[in-house]
């Protein structure tokens, strides 16, 4: 780990500790008590997950355990002895769990198609029935930020849905709890700490050889915009933390219907046309035929911008 000293490793992983912890203290992901099964495929975000949750363990003020697992899908060429000497050296207790998804997703799936879907759900249903066999309550996946805005423009262009992914979610079956840690982690810097650190990365090649695939347009396409609006992705991303149903269309989210003047003004509204008296910027002056005449308040250079 030849960088793992240098100053610029060091901030980057002050960085990475603080967004985690952030991360984990504004979604309640991890309470005392908790067994934390944490999914490692062998990719850089999960080894990043795995190293910070393994240090917050020994710093936090609350006592948890952590259960790494990997899901071996039988792809052909799998490395199958390098997590396990991984884990072995980080002394972690851990298990190798088999399930031949890859014969599954390559029988079901048409060639040249898109296997993503299909395997997501397949290793999704092993991961829950472990969790359950191990005694986990939570399950922590090593998605990010950028994996977050990109699932939420994958499901509004080609799904037409407002949905993304959540930081923490109770599972399909009801019995668990996933929790992202990594959500507020931008994933250049989980690069920049996995080459620091050095993991034994384990490419996939089930779904990285596709090309073209919808996601990777959609990564392209939100690079492409960070470096024309840089910080454009950290603002995409605090849009889906501040959601305002009233000023969308779903009529389940908020009730269109029995919308009713309150004939108060709201204390978050646009001020531009309160009473005078109040906090508004402009009032009525007189009317003059077919003609309203508004001028200037007096409070004008209070007005909220």
């Amino acid at each position: 780990m030849s960088n793992s000293r240098s100053s610029t490793f060091i901030r980057l992983q002050e960085r990475l500790r603080s967004a985690l912890g952030k991360a984990l203290g504004d979604y309640a992901m991890i309470q005392d008590g908790d067994r934390v099964m944490v999914c490692l495929s062998g990719g850089k975000d999960s080894y990043a997950l795995l190293t910070l949750l393994l240090d917050l363990q020994k710093r936090a003020p609350i006592t948890f355990e952590l259960v790494a697992v990997n899901l071996d899908q039988k792809q052909p060429g799998f490395p199958a002895d390098i997590l396990p000497a991984y884990l072995d050296q980080l002394g972690v207790d851990y298990r190798i769990v088999d399930a031949d998804t890859y014969a599954i997703v390559k029988e079901k799936v048409p060639a040249g198609k898109t296997t993503c879907s299909l395997c997501s759900r397949l290793r999704r249903g092993v991961l829950y029935r472990t969790a359950k066999v191990l005694g986990a309550n939570k399950i922590a996946l090593g998605h990010h930020r950028d994996d977050m805005v990109e699932t939420f423009f994958l499901n509004l262009f080609h799904g037409g849905r407002l949905k993304g992914m959540p930081p923490k979610l109770v599972t399909d079956d009801g019995h668990h709890v996933v929790i992202r840690p990594l959500a507020y982690c931008r994933e250049e810097d989980l690069a920049r700490y996995a080459r620091g650190m050095e993991f034994p990365i384990i490419p996939c090649n089930l779904c990285g050889s596709q090309e073209n695939l919808q996601r990777q347009a959609i990564k392209q396409w939100l690079q492409d915009q960070e470096k024309a609006h840089p910080g454009r992705t950290d603002n995409i991303f605090l849009g889906l933390q501040s959601v305002t149903p009233s000023h969308l269309a779903d009529r389940l989210l908020f009730d269109f219907v029995g919308l009713i003047p309150s004939h108060q003004p709201e204390p978050e509204g646009d001020t531009l046309f309160d009473s005078a008296g109040e906090r508004g910027a402009l009032h009525l002056s007189h009317a003059e035929g077919r003609h309203l005449h508004f001028v200037k308040a007096g409070n004008f250079a209070r007005m909220k911008d």
